[in-house]
């Protein structure tokens, strides 16, 4: 396997726009160990809960601020995902947490406008210093829910938040001023691509209303000399030891051996 190490043009996209998209940043074998994995993982399902869009649809997501000997974990301690925030940070970063987001077919609810800075901040980060990598387990496409960005947004730096449904969502006003000066761009992607963003970046999702679902996992990142100034529901800085990329076909193999014994147990 050849090391993936982010271009400087790419770097230069991410801090003009917001944002990188990097094709294929898991191989075909890899994202296909996580969507297997993830989808048998009745202990992820049980911690899926998801705030309802204005409509009343949900989207679940499951959030994990620890890490473990797991596939999750791997993807995020590897050199290809660690060392890629370190140069869009620049310098040291940890492990704030990871999630997936599970779009459902015909129920899968919205997002509404946010930039993730704007709810972090209250989480006592006293920077913007802070940045979230989304890798495509399934196909995601217009019609099922892909990630809307506003490329660029990131440079108005935080925006007054509110409750929108029963999600935190960016001021509705502010928003609809934005996005008479700049454009929307659905990120369409294939599986085992990988989109990084600014923590002031604005994004949102629209409901899945396909035969087809949209799963996602997110690792965030904070920069360790953004240590939060008070203990919060996500981890304050530790430590990031780092995997080499092998380890994430290696630990999700043996992950899916030990799921497959489990339901032909229960079986």
């Amino acid at each position: 396997m050849v090391p993936f190490q982010i271009s400087p043009e790419q770097l230069q996209s991410y801090e003009e726009q917001g944002f990188v998209l990097i094709p294929d940043l898991f191989d075909a074998e890899e994202v296909d160990l996580l969507r297997k994995i993830a989808r048998a993982d009745r202990e992820l399902e049980a911690d899926a809960k998801g705030p309802l869009d204005k409509e009343g649809k949900i989207t679940k997501i499951a959030v994990r601020n620890e890490l473990r000997e797991d596939i999750y974990s791997a993807i995020v301690r590897s050199h290809r995902m660690a060392d890629t925030m370190e140069k869009i940070l620049g310098g040291e970063v940890y492990h704030y947490h990871h999630k997936m987001t599970m779009k459902e077919p015909k129920v899968g609810g919205a997002w509404e406008w946010h930039q993730d800075y704007g709810y972090w901040y209250n989480n006592g980060c006293l920077y913007p210093l802070l940045s979230s990598c989304m890798v495509a387990v399934d196909r995601s496409t217009t019609e099922n829910g892909c990630l809307q960005v506003i490329p660029g947004s990131h440079h108005l730096g935080r925006i007054d938040h509110g409750v929108s449904g029963t999600q935190t969502g960016a001021d509705e006003e502010r928003v609809e001023k934005v996005l008479e000066r700049l454009p929307i761009e659905y990120v369409e992607m294939e599986p085992g691509a990988a989109l990084f963003f600014h923590c002031n970046l604005l994004h949102r999702s629209a409901q899945n209303l396909s035969e087809h679902p949209r799963w996602m996992f997110i690792c965030c990142f904070n920069a360790a000399r953004n240590n939060p100034y008070k203990k919060h529901h996500h981890p304050c800085y530790e430590f990031l030891e780092k995997w080499p990329d092998e380890k994430v076909k290696e630990v999700g193999g043996k992950q899916w051996e030990e799921l497959q014994a489990r339901m032909e147990g229960v079986g």
